[in-house]
């Protein structure tokens, strides 16, 4: 009987203490949702307000305009129009046939194409952008519910394909791709603003609660070193000569060698920069496949001037010169004698006059532009002395031009480097730079010893020309001396006076400047590229072009068909920069 009131007991006992716990658990929950509660409710109010107000507003975005591209004069070369993007949001929209045929008709689009975006449940779809902004008003002006025509900018060129491998172009939301533009994007594109509005549990906009804006802010405009009227002359000077010798193409860099700004620079043939996807017509019609139409396109927009390399031929004996007299290692009055050729080993290393020169002293030498004088100087110079000039020089680093995609020398390795190496880049063969790398050594040859910067950006400011910032680029001095800088300056007045250079001759004008032709590989394919490096004037030079064609047909010599080229920007050119 005991044993069945303590079991009753235990019983009672359990239940009890269950209940208890039970009751304390329910009270702690209770306790825990009220202090959760004020929590939400007290500590974060603010942060729930807002979650609740953003689900009941609809953003779109207000575009910057780009800055502007200003060449040297003021003129505008890259610019905005105004265009507009037409969106729908669905929630909005009231009678879906007559938004379908406003909008296939003014936007000159499919019926089945709009009619899917306008029953598409998304907060905003865009229907077209880029639309001229006379067709953005037009469907403005029908007042259609949930129809949005947001104003936009598309870039717009006044002078098409004028420097377009240097200016670039933007691409569909407005950002650089290439040239320029890409370069110079962080203070080109300025900062996009948005339109909030707010909307029901439906999603249709409240009107009284009208609209918030934040405004964009829009790109500094790029002022550039690059002068219109040279670079339209020159451009036309390629094109001439690049059909008059049937060439593939022509490059000409016009840049002031003082302090490495670029005055013109084209590469022949450009490239509409309102229509930079549409290829030549003769390519154009061929059915290509997206990634050999892609491979053509990148080929149009390709810069010769500093994408690619090739090998300069003598031109680059300036280098060679400049760096012999800097070692000491030959004067303007040493003696050579050429018979058309030079051994060196077992090799035959022919001059381009097969009967040779003869007596020589080292200015003929460089007038003629004689290779076994330039092989004898370049095994004087050694391969421990020539690779301290090509470091010195900078010949082995990039130029720094604020412009993508440059390319680096391709130089043997110094242990690679023997004796028919070593001759064979004394007279500019057997290595590679970019025609951009030339003129920046050609000009620390003239200037005093100067390695400039290339460059064409000279500052940014805003619309209204506050905010103004210049940019400065590297000067590095000291690559050769000031005193044979002058000799090569007198060296190379001689060879346009009475040398190679002579068709780039004009009267009552000091110039300066070097010949070359040089074979492209592989050798004996029948291919050339001739060339002329030139400056003006002679004794102080303030303006430094190079031009260089590739694969003329017919005569191929530097001499007779680069320099007249120069002549005849110098003709131009010389008189307008001294007004």
């Amino acid at each position: 009987m005991r044993e069945t009131d303590d079991y009753h007991n235990a019983q009672k006992t359990f239940h009890r203490n269950k209940t208890v716990t039970v009751l304390f658990l329910c009270i702690a929950v209770f306790l825990g949702l009220i202090v959760r509660l004020v929590y939400l409710m007290v500590f974060q109010s603010e942060h729930y307000m807002q979650k609740a107000k953003e689900l009941h507003e609809r953003e779109r975005v207000i575009k910057a305009a780009r800055g502007r591209i200003i060449d040297a004069n003021g003129e505008i070369l890259a610019d905005n129009r105004t265009v507009c993007t037409i969106s729908v949001i669905h929630n909005q929209i009231e009678n879906a046939d007559e938004v379908v045929a406003v909008l296939s008709k003014e936007l000159d689009l499919s019926e089945e194409y709009v009619r899917k975006r306008v029953e598409k449940y998304t907060s905003i779809e865009k229907i077209k952008s880029n639309v001229d902004k006379s067709v953005g008003d037009i469907i403005r002006s029908y007042e259609l519910a949930g129809v949005k025509v947001d104003e936009d900018f598309k870039r717009y060129y006044p002078y098409d394909s004028l420097a377009s491998k240097v200016l670039g172009f933007t691409g569909g939301d407005n950002q650089g791709i290439i040239g320029l533009e890409v370069i110079y994007e962080e203070y080109l594109k300025g900062e996009a603003g948005t339109i909030l509005t707010v909307t029901d549990a439906k999603g249709v906009e409240v009107p009284e609660a009208g609209e918030e804006r934040i405004e964009p802010v829009n790109g500094k405009d790029l002022y550039i070193s690059l002068d219109r009227n040279i670079q339209s002359y020159a451009t036309q000077l390629a094109l001439q000569t690049m059909e008059t010798k049937q060439a593939e193409s022509v490059s000409i860099i016009v840049m002031n060698p003082q302090n490495g700004e670029l005055m013109a620079m084209t590469n022949v043939p450009e490239f509409d920069l309102n229509n930079p996807y549409t290829l030549p017509e003769e390519l154009g019609e061929a059915d290509l496949s997206a990634e050999k139409e892609q491979e053509l396109l990148n080929a149009m927009w390709r810069n010769g001037c500093i994408n690619d390399t090739y090998e300069p031929g003598s031109t680059f004996k300036t280098v060679t010169a400049a760096a012999a007299l800097e070692e000491g290692v030959v004067t303007v009055d040493d003696s050579f004698s050429c018979p058309g050729y030079v051994m060196v080993g077992d090799r035959r290393i022919r001059c381009h006059k097969i009967a040779g020169h003869g007596a020589q002293n080292f200015v003929q030498a460089t007038m003629n532009s004689c290779n076994p004088v330039f092989v004898t100087v370049g095994l004087r110079l050694g391969v421990d002395n020539f690779y301290k000039y090509f470091r010195q020089f900078g010949l082995l680093d990039k130029t720094g031009i604020d412009l993508p995609g440059e390319a680096g020398t391709i130089m043997h390795k110094k242990e690679n480097i023997g004796q028919v190496e070593l001759a064979t880049i004394s007279f500019g063969q057997s290595f590679q730079i970019t025609p951009i790398q030339l003129a920046v050594t050609a000009a620390s040859i003239v200037n005093g010893g100067k390695r400039v910067t290339p460059h064409f950006g000279v500052r940014v400011a805003n619309a209204d020309g506050t905010g103004s910032q210049s940019f400065t680029y590297q000067v590095r001095e000291g690559t050769i001396s000031e005193e044979t800088s002058a000799t090569m300056r007198y060296m190379l007045e001689q060879v346009v006076e009475n040398g190679g250079g002579k068709n780039a001759y004009i009267e009552g004008r000091r110039i300066g400047g070097k010949t070359a032709t040089s074979q492209t590989l592989p050798r004996g394919s029948g291919k050339y590229i001739a060339s002329f490096m030139g400056f003006a004037p002679a004794d102080d030079p303030q303006v430094l072009a190079i031009c260089i064609i590739n694969h003329p047909q017919g005569t191929y010599y530097g001499g007779q068909i680069a320099a007249p080229v120069i002549k005849q920007l110098f003709e131009n050119i010389l008189p307008y920069l001294e007004e």
